[in-house]
């Protein structure tokens, strides 16, 4: 397996500015790659990375996405005077040139390009580039938006070409609508490109019509390209992690990339001026985590924007820290998506449910009209009028937020209790409670769990198992995986434990159709998810969710879409400080998607997941403890459409659950934005226009 995260950095690429003035390229400066150099090297996360030296990009790969004529003119600019210079930059949007921009635009493509070769040749498993100048706003024969080549697109066409990458999928969560790479890939199938931006119903830069939620692609792309329109600033962790799990997620494991590129700006992050949004840096690692399992772990993301340096500092080490194997952070307050969000990925979700089988049961839009244009008029207009463009620009700048905890992987990745003669799996430790239990709590698992008093090999494994749990709340043991001989009353001693002596909740994950503890979720301190092919017959609750497939788990992507839009929002919701997850004999999914579940799981409660298989289940101790260590789980293949029985009973479970769990909505609500379209239809065009805010 390989191993490894890479860091590619150059000083080179710092040394060009702006040498005049202008108000829309200042935010643009070097700092932006010393702070976030800086920032990883004092917190030692550079040192862990592996350097990969920068190259430049030739003119050949430039000319992979860029035409000749435009490479011609750029070459030009080291000879040109200041004025020229100036003049030059006329005739494109929102950039400047300087006579070192060629070079570093070379030295940024080439940084992207030495990353995609380090990845698919296994020198190591993932990486970042930080770069400059940035480049997803640069087209084919045009520089724009602070950006002169298009690094990432030029990566992926290097990718497709070099390796023989069959589908790329790019991730662009910078804060600006990245058009360079969507016109570049629009009518391409092998490229699925994503990406949320603020728009502001078309009012913010680059103001195109095509950035909306209905440029889908054309032709043979129609379907691969995906616009989330941000209509609103101050978006937060919620509406980032829902739209990943509702619509990003699904569509990328029906599509199953090879390579997974990331356009990774950090303008999205709390305090950027540009973005405006309140999303905390801690949000990234989240992010990158759910890309982690994806393409076998090849993951490359390569700096855009951010111009708060602080935010943006912060942000970059949470995502490298994450690509690292470190578990991520407990998210902070996900209280589910606000309506403006709602309404961005009702859209989205029904326009490209033609082309997913995974969003086929999107909802319908209310009306042909509707479209994320279209808006609560009043509420709107009342709240642009509290508040003119130098107030908002003021209270951008004055968000203040907490800087992210340190995060400190624990001694132990992953501990094992297991029977005599099975071998421990390399990287894991055999774990042996090295103190003796409080006698009070041996005497409980005795009157609790032990038919036989003196059966001491069960009271030793169980003993073991409160012992880890508790090594795990105290952060000195990450994840655990046992083998016992009866799997029902391990989780009924781990719970019960948890429960009655832990300050967390524990989010129980069961795989089976066996007993699982649901009288003990009446307080709220755990949450059981069962996953079976049965109705269960325990009275259903806010914390007992019993998800019912009733194609069992052989419709693997029945099985994978209920992870993904079930189990992960409600999970993220419910933050535990510990996951049980919980394999009944003869029951679970493949290989490979048990696999999937445990490393996504992984991303909830610091990565605290302890793993209960039945001691028949040997073959599978591991792969499990493969994923609990940190290594992507194995492809899925590219996912046929779930069954339609699948689909009703999930969907019926997410009806039920939504009011209770606000990251399982999918869908705003539009009843007065229906009532405003219905009004329209009574107006004459002269009328319509008298209306502001409508388009």
């Amino acid at each position: 397996m390989r191993t490894g995260t890479a860091l590619i950095y150059d000083e080179e690429m710092t040394k060009y500015k702006l040498l005049w003035v202008d108000p829309a390229c200042k935010i643009e400066v070097p700092e932006r790659l010393t702070v976030s150099h800086e920032a990883l090297v004092r917190s030692g996360l550079a040192d862990r990375c592996v350097s990969i030296p920068v190259r430049e990009a030739t003119e050949a790969d430039i000319l992979l996405v860029h035409s000749e004529e435009y490479l011609e003119a750029v070459k030009k600019t080291p000879h040109m005077t200041l004025e020229d210079l100036k003049e030059f930059t006329l005739q494109y949007g929102d950039v400047y040139f300087h006579p070192n921009i060629y070079r570093c635009a070379k030295l940024a493509a080439g940084a992207a390009l030495q990353l995609v070769d380090s990845v698919m040749t296994g020198k190591v498993r993932n990486g970042m580039a930080l770069v400059r100048p940035p480049g997803h706003h640069s087209m084919r024969s045009a520089a724009s938006g602070f950006c002169v080549f298009n690094n990432v697109a030029i990566a992926a066409q290097y990718a497709k070409q070099k390796y023989g990458v069959k589908r790329v999928l790019i991730v662009d969560w910078d804060i600006h609508h990245g058009q360079g790479v969507q016109y570049c890939f629009e009518d391409d199938p092998s490229v699925l490109y994503f990406s949320w931006h603020r728009y502001e119903h078309q009012k913010f830069w680059p103001q195109l019509r095509e950035s909306d939620f209905d440029s889908v692609g054309k032709e043979k792309g129609a379907g691969f390209n995906i616009n989330v329109p941000w209509n609103k600033v101050g978006m937060q962790d919620s509406d980032y992690v829902s739209v990943f799990c509702h619509l990003l997620l699904p569509v990328a494991y029906e599509f199953c990339p090879d390579l997974v590129l990331v356009c990774a700006g950090f303008d999205s992050a709390i305090g950027d001026p540009e973005g405006e949004m309140c999303a905390a840096p801690d949000v990234f690692a989240h992010l990158t985590h759910l890309l982690m399992n994806l393409a076998g772990g090849k993951l490359c993301a390569v700096l855009e924007g951010g111009y708060n340096l602080t935010s943006l500092a912060q942000s970059v080490c949470q995502t490298v820290q994450t690509l690292l194997g470190d578990p991520a952070p407990r998210p902070a307050d996900l209280a589910g998506p606000c309506k403006s969000a709602l309404e961005s990925l009702h859209c989205v979700r029904s326009a490209h449910r033609q082309y997913w089988s995974c969003l086929k049961h999107a909802a319908d839009l209310p009306s042909p009209d509707i479209s994320t244009k279209r808006v609560k008029l009043a509420e709107e207009e009342d709240e642009e009028v509290t508040l003119d463009k130098g107030e908002e620009e003021e209270s951008a700048e004055e968000k203040v937020w907490p800087e992210p905890l340190k995060r400190v992987p624990p001694p132990t990745r992953t501990a094992v209790v297991l029977p005599d003669g099975v071998a421990c799996p390399d990287g894991c430790k055999n774990f042996r409670p090295s103190e003796d239990l409080d006698p009070l709590i041996v005497n409980k698992l005795k009157e609790d769990f032990l038919k036989d008093a003196d059966d001491s090999d069960a009271l030793s494994t169980l003993s073991s198992l409160v012992a880890l749990v508790e090594k795990m709340e105290k952060n000195e043991v990450c994840s655990g995986l046992a083998l016992v001989r009866d799997v029902s009353v391990a989780m009924m001693c781990v719970v019960q434990h948890a429960a009655s002596a832990l300050r967390n909740r524990v989010l129980v994950v069961c795989l089976g159709d066996g007993k699982v503890p649901s009288h003990v979720t009446e307080d709220g301190k755990t949450c059981v998810v069962q996953f079976s092919d049965k109705e269960s017959e325990e009275q259903e609750s806010k914390y007992y969710i019993p998800v019912c497939l009733k194609k069992g788990y052989g419709d693997v992507s029945g099985f994978i879409q209920a992870v993904l839009g079930l189990l992960l929002p409600l999970g993220y919701e419910y933050d535990p400080g510990l996951v049980l997850l919980v394999r009944m004999s003869d029951s679970g999914p493949c290989e490979s998607a048990w696999q999937q579940l445990t490393g996504l799981l992984l991303g909830l409660a610091q990565g605290h997941t302890l793993v209960l298989l039945q001691e028949g289940e040997r073959t599978r101790v591991g792969p499990t403890a493969s994923s609990l260590l940190g290594d992507p789980a194995p492809s899925l293949g590219q996912l046929p459409a779930p069954t339609p029985e699948d689909v009703e009973s999930m969907e019926r479970l997410r009806h039920r659950l939504k009011a209770d769990w606000k990251l399982l909505q999918t869908t705003g609500d539009f009843t007065t934005a229906a009532a405003d379209i219905n009004l329209t239809h009574c107006l004459t065009s002269a009328q319509l226009l008298k209306l502001p805010g409508l388009y």
